[in-house]
């Protein structure tokens, strides 16, 4: 099994993670509305010091990566020990390790952001969240109203 978690499912939480999330459209406590995105929990959203920036919170990351990679042995593992033994070729693993190495470097691209990013251990404030939807990276996100998930805060 150590030799399909390098070849096989490394690779497939990177790239899983990176195409498939959640969208949370929130209220931060003493925050505009933002959106959010990870799943099964909020790890990034817009900063709000500067345009182009993520606030970005390391513990929520590393629990969405965790649980990516626990789906991926399971499934995995179930498949290579009451299906079928799962013999990996060269070529599947050089292709799946390239395409996660891209997204890797595209991560650390972005989250470098020459300075701008802000990073926390732990989501430092509360927020209301208004609804909630998932996606993959081809998706386009549409905001929904702000007055139709927070209706209580509608002024007359």
């Amino acid at each position: 099994m150590k030799n399909l978690t390098f070849k096989i499912i490394i690779p497939l939480t990177v790239i899983s993670f990176a195409v498939f999330t959640k969208w949370w459209y929130a209220l931060p406590v003493d925050a505009p509305d933002t959106m959010f995105r990870g799943f099964p929990l909020a790890y990034a959203c817009d900063g709000w010091h500067t345009s182009l920036s993520l606030q970005i919170f390391v513990t929520e990351f590393i629990v969405d990566i965790l649980i990516y990679f626990v789906f991926w042995f399971i499934f995995v593992f179930c498949i290579d020990r009451f299906l079928i033994k799962i013999k990996t070729h060269k070529w599947v693993t050089r292709g799946l390790w390239t395409i996660s190495g891209l997204i890797i470097v595209w991560g650390i691209f972005l989250a470098i952001n020459f300075g701008n990013n802000v990073f926390y251990i732990k989501r430092p404030f509360k927020m209301q969240v208004g609804k909630t939807g998932y996606h993959f990276i081809w998706q386009k996100i549409e905001r929904p109203d702000y007055y139709e998930c927070f209706p209580e805060e509608k002024s007359y």
